[in-house]
């Protein structure tokens, strides 16, 4: 891996890399959710948490648009957390951090908006299916 002169990684992230990770790392994410959800044995309380849970997705969307102000104001000089070493004043951590925010504000997202198709699922289920019980 090259360096640069401030000994950060080359290349540098880009948001496209960022924006796959963090929908791919909540697609995975979704996989607990469906076991916790069929885990649930009263109809109305795997409701009751699928509507809750849902809001994960408000969460999502709120660090979505901190990690791309972040992503803005750190300009071209984006870092991955390994590059934590070579920070060198506190407001040099806005490039990591946002990079971090966006991945998670993806993450989070995704996990939402899953935990709100589900919820819609589970409520159009007909009585005595296997995923009203």
């Amino acid at each position: 891996m090259a360096l640069d002169q401030d000994g950060v990684m080359l290349p540098r992230l880009r948001p496209a890399g960022v924006v796959r990770r963090g929908v791919i790392f909540g697609l995975l994410g979704v996989v607990p959710l469906v076991v916790v959800v069929l885990s649930i044995g009263d109809h109305s309380d795997r409701q009751d948490f699928l509507a809750v849970f849902s809001a994960v997705g408000l969460f999502g969307a709120i660090f979505l648009v901190i990690g791309a102000g972040f992503w803005w104001a750190s300009a071209q000089d984006v870092r991955r957390m390994r590059d934590w070493s070579t920070l060198k004043t506190q407001a040099d951590s806005i490039t990591i951090v946002g990079p971090l925010f966006l991945r998670s504000g993806l993450f989070l997202l995704v996990l939402g908006a899953a935990a709100l198709g589900l919820y819609h699922l589970v409520d159009a289920a007909p009585y005595g299916s296997w995923l009203y019980e």
